[in-house]
């Protein structure tokens, strides 16, 4: 395996309590694979399907995993040859994990403590991790245990939260890595590159990190600032790539969530986490995940600016798109009804995120079966894929029919989720704390179908549209 391969190019935004409208915690992100399809599942691990041992078919990576697991939901890739990829989920202690953001150490902490080829990644950390935790800090100490112990195949962001809580995770070099606590009144708009700034080593409650990072710091002259510890600047990059890449991800989710500021889209002094001028939604953040930089002129859907300036920036919502997660811990509610897995497929700007009670035993069909040979309606993936296929064309073309149909059935989508959570607030308290489960199954189950049941009108209407569009056609005298 090559150590410095990109496996996957994430987008994430992460939510403290007091900048959310509800005092939710919410940990969100793209799952953005290195190609336009990779195929996702959606399901929930029983303790008795975890694994006593894990042997990952990536990268040989091995590891004796703790008895009693916990039951929690991911996002496997349907094909498991290569790897487990379980990406996100919610633990049965209602703790949630994104793992992981693709990140990039800077050559000269490369060259002074390498990856480890055979080393924890991406592919197994939510499997050999969110199972066994029991608060978001909890999440930090075992990662960081298993960073040290076993190494890292990749520079990665990990997002950990519970209730009260957020964390990100960040790996540098191959056994070195810090954690930060998320202010409660600010967000978090995380591209692929360090983030972390400066660390307060004398601060055990808002930081963590490895035992010896301050000393090899030291000990190998990394740190050029007179004063402080920036972690982003010591062991991070800072490419020109970054400045179209990265950095104007950070740029257009801040001007979303922080209008009133002025800031470059190519700065790499943007802060790690900002207070939002509102608070913030679902809604809100699902927005942010699916933007591709509207009424700017880089806007690749746009009409302002010039060619070259509409392809300029990669842009938050785009053909990489396979999963967004929200994971939202909500305050106010009994332990088995706090927890929501908010979930959309295919490309965000298309699609839309349907809200799973975590509290459940299962998962719909469709978000189960996801055939790796062949696309398929009846595959929640497949149907946003196709949809997307047939859109794409039709907004570079700025179909004034098409917009209105992906904006209706996004604005649809957006409602029927709302209402199905009130239903279940509305109702779980005359449901038996045994059948909870269950009873979240059948309205999990109610929404989905919902949902899908609008997208599949949806792709109905795009292959109507796109019908009149084809290039061998006939007209006469203005007559068909």
């Amino acid at each position: 395996m090559n150590q410095f391969v990109n496996h996957s190019s994430c987008t994430a935004l992460l939510v403290g309590k007091k900048a959310s409208v509800d005092g939710s915690t919410m940990i969100a992100r793209n799952e953005d694979a290195a190609g336009g399809i990779n195929p996702k599942r959606f399901i929930v691990v029983k303790p008795d399907e975890q694994p006593q041992r894990y042997v990952s078919t990536f990268n040989g990576f091995q590891l004796d995993l703790p008895q009693s697991p916990l039951q929690y939901t991911c996002t496997p890739v349907a094909d498991t040859s290569d790897g487990t990829w379980g990406e996100a989920g919610i633990n049965s202690e209602n703790v949630a994990m994104s793992a992981t953001e693709t990140e990039f150490s800077n050559t000269t902490m490369l060259g002074l403590d390498p990856l480890e080829l055979d080393g924890i990644g991406e592919e197994a950390m939510l499997t050999v991790v969110l199972p066994y935790i029991h608060s978001a800090r909890e999440g930090v100490q075992r990662l960081g245990e298993l960073v040290t112990k076993y190494g890292t195949c990749e520079s990665n962001g990990i997002a950990f939260s519970d209730a009260n809580e957020i964390w990100y995770f960040e790996t540098v070099g191959g056994h070195h890595w810090a954690a930060e606590r998320i202010p409660d009144d600010s967000y978090v708009l995380a591209p692929n590159q360090t983030g972390i700034q400066e660390i307060d080593f004398n601060e055990p409650e808002h930081f963590q990190y490895s035992a010896d990072l301050k000393d090899f710091a030291d000990r190998y002259h990394l740190n050029k600032a007179k004063e402080g510890f920036n972690f982003r600047d010591i062991f991070g990059e800072d490419t020109q790539a970054d400045h179209y890449y990265n950095t104007p991800r950070v740029w257009y989710a801040q001007k979303m969530l922080n209008p009133e500021v002025e800031q470059d889209p190519e700065s790499r002094t943007m802060p790690f986490s900002r207070v939002p001028s509102h608070l913030i939604s679902v809604e809100d953040v699902a927005m942010v995940l699916s933007s591709h930089y509207q009424a700017t002129e880089f806007d690749p859907y746009g009409q302002a600016g010039t060619p070259e300036t509409r392809k300029r920036y990669r842009p938050i919502g785009m053909n990489r798109n396979q999963e967004m997660h929200i994971l939202q811990i909500r305050p106010n509610m009994p332990k088995a009804h706090a927890a929501i897995h908010w979930l959309a497929e295919g490309v965000n700007i298309f699609n839309t995120p349907v809200p799973f009670f975590a509290n459940c035993t299962t998962t719909p069909d469709n978000f189960q079966y996801t055939p790796t040979d062949k696309s398929s309606t009846a595959s929640f993936y497949w149907l946003n894929k196709l949809i997307a296929m047939i859109a794409d064309p039709l907004f570079a073309e700025h179909n004034w029919d098409a917009e209105v149909a992906v904006s209706e059935s996004r604005k649809f989508g957006f409602a029927a989720g709302r209402a199905a959570v009130a239903k279940g607030d509305a109702g779980f308290s005359d449901v038996k704390p045994e059948d909870l489960p269950a009873w979240h199954d059948e309205l999990n189950a109610e929404t989905a179908a919902t949902i899908t049941n609008d997208l599949q009108y949806l792709l109905h209407q795009l292959v109507c549209i796109r019908a009149e569009k084809m290039t061998p056609t006939f007209e006469k005298g203005g007559e068909l």
